[in-house]
């Protein structure tokens, strides 16, 4: 690590705990209520449950899982890992029993802290009744040791441990959109450093606020919510539940919001069923009234105190970016992987454009091979796949940059994702199609929801849409279907007229049943699975196909 950013993630939490220890941290709803965590009662319990572990006398550098939502014992208890010079193993809380089972094993855990969880009782089918257990605050009942009673027993440790930067400090695991998750092992040097330039770059400040609300499992939220506030001393605060999350927005008053482009549609969504399309555009026109309608719409979202708001895990589509730049409130896209821990590319008020994703982050260094897949040096890089080498070999080039699997191009030093290496497909007239570009141009649309273009071996290519949020109620209303069905077919030519004739799609078919995470259609982090999507529909392909008919709502 260079001068600069030689401090590590712990080292910037004892620093914070010294000189701010009366300062908030961290703010957690229950029932309504919320509870102030400083940085001084942060590092004392961290302390006790560090002293608690040490008692364990675990091999050094064990793994230790963690299966919670997010909230504040999430971050304390990964810096009481960290204290005791263990590796955190952090489970996404909507996994089912056999994936929960798989990464306890396959990471071999010697511990797990149980959290805030909505589905307890089927995930813990795949929890070895063997394996110790701590059941955080927030936690389900159960008859595991009980963090209040195990710190309560510990003196906390007084020394600051300082483990080297090269030192296994967390597994990530993959949200599995490809088949089984990949434990993607990261160095406190690798989570440190991109922590830190960030902040640098963006000008974070203990001034600033933001919600932690996408899962802390997910390498984003870890990267920029969690390890940067500890180096920013910004305030997190968590949301307590879906239903709350507009009272846990309102509490916050973020002035740093981070999404993902499906929440981005929601809120575009909510926004327009209260401010008809044309309705808005003419008065954000007005000279007069549009700043006026500006907060008013951003006050009602909850972002009125938003200074940086970003996007990231997966493509947001050029339209709505352009959509939100009418509200004055400018998305910064960006762009990283597990593999990096969120750390490669990012836009600034500078240099970003709709449909880019920014250019190299400092300290990034990036290439395009002659394949056109997008290859990375990141500070962030990771240690490799924990306990697959050959498979970290296979995604390494022999100068170290990361392949990335991402298609793209510059275009006047900004990044262009164009898709996926493996999502490429083929149709029967023999032409390559990436379905990515297609499915942005299609999300654009504010009846749409999500969707996945394919069409491995057919003559033409077809996508399957999920309608927005609110619309589904109405999939059997014939006036609902006339008036969908007219709009769909205006958007399918428009977007056939922007590509070349071999990517035209030959229908839209509007699927019945909802995609969520818990019916597998989707990731942890809101991705959609293609190869479920692909195996669902399969069925249905050739009555479609044969239908001729351009938008086919799903019988």
């Amino acid at each position: 690590m260079n001068q600069a950013t030689e401090k590590l993630v712990l080292q910037a939490a004892f620093e914070r705990e010294k000189q701010h220890p009366q300062r908030v941290f961290m703010t957690q709803p229950v029932n309504g209520e919320a509870t102030d965590y400083t940085w001084g009662e942060t590092m004392d319990q961290a302390r006790r449950m560090a002293a608690h572990l040490n008692s364990l006398n675990l091999p050094p550098n064990s793994n230790v899982a963690m299966i919670s939502k997010n909230c504040a014992h999430f971050v304390i208890a990964e810096l009481a890992i960290w204290m005791a010079g263990h590796c955190t193993v952090a489970l996404y809380p909507t996994l089912n029993a056999d994936t929960v089972q798989y990464i306890l094993e396959h990471s071999e855990s010697q511990l797990v802290f149980v959290g805030k969880l909505d589905d307890w009782e089927t995930m813990k089918a795949g929890v070895s009744d063997a394996l110790p257990k701590i059941a955080l605050p927030l936690a389900p009942p159960t008859d595991y040791p009980k963090w209040d009673d195990v710190i309560a027993a510990h003196e906390p440790i007084s020394e600051e441990p300082y483990w080297p930067a090269e030192q296994r400090a967390l597994i990530c695991y993959t949200s599995g959109s490809t088949g089984r998750p990949k434990g993607v092992a990261h160095s406190f040097g690798s989570i440190s450093q991109p922590a830190h330039l960030q902040g640098e770059v963006l000008n974070i400040s203990e001034n600033d606020r933001i919600l932690s609300y996408l899962p802390l499992a997910h390498v984003m939220e870890r990267a920029l919510v969690e390890a940067g506030s500890i180096f920013q001393g910004v305030h997190i605060f968590f949301a307590e539940e879906l239903d709350t999350f507009l009272t846990d927005l309102r509490r916050a008053r973020p002035t740093l919001f981070i999404s993902v482009p499906r929440l981005w549609l929601k809120f575009q969504s909510g926004v327009l069923q209260k401010f008809p399309e044309k309705k808005l555009q003419r008065l954000l026109k007005i000279p007069v009234v549009k700043n006026i309608v500006r907060k008013k719409v951003l006050d009602g979202l909850g972002l009125g105190d938003v200074r940086l708001a970003a996007s990231g895990s997966a493509p947001i589509p050029a339209d709505l970016i352009k959509w939100y730049d009418t509200l004055g409130l400018k998305i910064m896209e960006g762009y990283g992987m597990t593999e990096d821990f969120a750390y490669s590319h990012m836009s600034t008020n500078e240099r970003r454009a709709p449909g880019y994703v920014g250019s190299e982050a400092l300290g990034v260094k990036s290439r395009i091979s002659e394949s056109g897949e997008i290859e990375i040096w990141s500070p962030g890089l990771m240690l490799g796949y924990y306990k697959q080498p050959d498979l970290t070999a296979e995604v390494m080039t022999e100068d170290g940059y990361f392949k990335t699997g991402d298609r793209g191009v510059y275009e006047n030093g900004l990044l262009r994702i164009t898709g996926r290496v493996k999502e490429l497909f083929k149709t029967s007239k023999g032409k390559y199609v990436a379905p990515v570009p297609l499915e942005n141009l299609l999300s654009a649309d504010s009846l749409i929801e999500q969707c996945c273009v394919a069409g491995s071996g057919r003559p033409a290519c077809y996508a399957v849409v999920q309608l927005a949020e609110g619309l589904h109620q109405r999939f059997d209303d014939p006036d609902f279907r006339q008036e969908t069905s007219e709009h769909l077919q205006q958007l399918l030519a428009q977007v056939n007229s922007q590509v070349e004739g071999y990517e035209r799609l030959q229908f839209l078919a509007i699927a019945r049943e909802t995609w969520q995470i818990e019916n597998d259609f989707l990731t942890p982090t809101m991705k959609i699975k293609r190869n479920v999507i692909e195996a669902a529909y399969e069925p249905l392909l050739d009555g479609w196909y044969a239908s001729g008919e351009k938008i086919i709502w799903q019988d």
